[in-house]
């Protein structure tokens, strides 16, 4: 059975940093494309990042671009998505998921198949 553990939401002043982590298990990283996704209250669920290949290529949306990276330790089955320079309008639920998206499929949310169950990230102004 599948799992995937998201950690390190919490509570952020505008300008600060946080590290999501999300472990898995019963799937290898390695082997899968894994991505990050938000949800802000009101709002559709929007693709984040994501990281796939064994040369672990990555996306970014636009929004986050220059102040998010994603990396995976494939040692752990873990992938992070390191978020500096916060905003409030970051603020929303963040979920990892893992599938194997063709193409442009990486970047939404239908393209994977596997979903963690969210950490809160809340960045005030």
């Amino acid at each position: 059975q599948v799992q995937l553990v998201e950690s390190g939401g919490g509570l952020v002043q505008a300008g600060g940093s946080l590290r999501l982590s999300c472990a898995a298990s019963g799937l290898t990283f390695s082997t899968h494309a894994v991505g990050w996704f938000r949800a802000a209250p009101g709002k559709e669920r929007e693709f984040v990042a994501a990281i796939r290949g064994s040369g672990s290529l990555t996306y970014y949306a636009d929004s986050v671009k220059g102040r998010v990276t994603i990396s995976r330790d494939s040692a752990k089955n873990t992938v992070y998505l390191q978020m500096n320079s916060l905003k409030p309008e970051d603020t929303a639920v963040y979920y990892c998921a893992a599938g194997e998206p063709r193409g442009i499929r990486v970047f939404v949310w239908i393209g994977y198949d596997y979903w963690g169950q969210g950490t809160q990230v809340t960045v005030s102004s």
